[in-house]
């Protein structure tokens, strides 16, 4: 990546954003990572790892050291759904699977999966970092932003700058790491790529802090969105007054 790039967004970011944390990317390799987390025998979810990626630990991960299903499927590591997953997810089923209830019947899942798209990851590992981490070797292929209402506020608006529709960001029902890897990776290839509001998951929302959602974004579009931050309402007084409050607030 143009180091360029990654200075302007920090210069940018503090200007516009002062007080928020910066956000992490990911991409795939199958060049092995001198960081990586080797597999567990324990259940661990993408976003226990996601929390070292925000202190600034860099992570490498692959099929073998993903430690939970949904994960790996929504990394594109796994395609097949363990036994049972229309019940898993809606009412359960007695001597086989506890019911996580997100939906209201095993039909209803059967029919929510037919519109999930099939997902293969490119490379062998996924690399996640921290935006000031990110080496001129790294080429993102999505930037994930964690974020409390008005950093939020400001991405929504910020990715809606340029389009002439209603939906430059959305919300697709999912799990957590659903939200922030498989759709915004998919989007990159889409005519008019979105963000993605996510983290909804209510099994994921243990790992990230009570007023945090995420917003993600294809590496293409972010770049659109940094392109035009200096002549939109990031300039303006209205804006003004909610990075007062950004200020003011703990990161």
């Amino acid at each position: 990546m143009d180091p360029g790039v990654k200075e302007r967004f920090i210069k940018l970011w503090k200007a516009y954003f002062a007080g928020a944390e910066l956000p992490i990317a990911f991409y795939y390799t199958n060049e092995e990572q001198a960081v990586r987390i080797w597999k567990s025998a324990a259940h661990r979810c993408i976003f226990a790892d996601m929390i070292e990626v925000r202190k600034g630990k860099s992570v490498s991960l692959d099929a073998h050291s993903i430690g939970c299903g949904g994960g790996k499927r929504y990394c594109g590591f796994l395609q097949e759904l363990s036994p049972y997953f229309d019940f898993f997810l809606s009412c359960g089923l007695p001597g086989k699977v506890e019911g996580e209830r997100y939906k209201k019947t095993p039909a209803l899942v059967r029919e929510f999966l037919k519109q999930v798209p099939e997902f293969r990851a490119p490379g062998r590992y996924i690399v996640f970092k921290r935006w000031d981490n990110l080496e001129e070797y790294d080429y993102p292929d999505v930037v994930i932003f964690f974020a409390g209402a008005d950093v939020l506020s400001g991405l929504f608006a910020l990715a809606n700058f340029d389009r002439p529709d209603l939906n430059g960001v959305f919300a697709p029902f999912g799990a957590g790491c659903g939200t922030t890897i498989m759709y915004p990776y998919l989007e990159k290839d889409a005519d008019v790529p979105r963000g993605v509001l996510g983290t909804f998951d209510i099994s994921a929302r243990p790992f990230v802090p009570a007023d945090v959602l995420t917003f993600a974004v294809p590496f293409p579009r972010f770049i659109q969105m940094l392109d035009n931050m200096e002549e939109s309402f990031l300039t303006t007084a209205s804006w003004k007054k909610i990075r007062r409050r950004l200020q003011k607030t703990p990161a």
